[in-house]
């Protein structure tokens, strides 16, 4: 899209508690796939899925940290 000279684009407006639905949604669909992984012998799944739960977990610790 394109803006007149001198016109800002119209910012977001995202909120913290966007970004932890966003996060809560992760770790729930990490769990999901976990075990659709191991149900399928799948390991790259597993992998994936995985490491999604361990940055979500990373986050949410975060998070409460810089909450404190």
């Amino acid at each position: 899209m394109r803006y007149r000279i001198g016109d800002a684009p119209a910012s977001g407006t995202s909120t913290d508690d966007m970004l932890l639905f966003t996060v809560v949604i992760s770790l729930i669909v990490g769990i999901v796939l976990t075990w659709l992984a191991r149900r399928g012998r799948q390991r790259w799944l597993s992998a994936w899925s995985i490491g999604l739960i361990l940055v979500s977990i990373a986050y949410l610790g975060w998070a409460t940290i810089e909450a404190i």
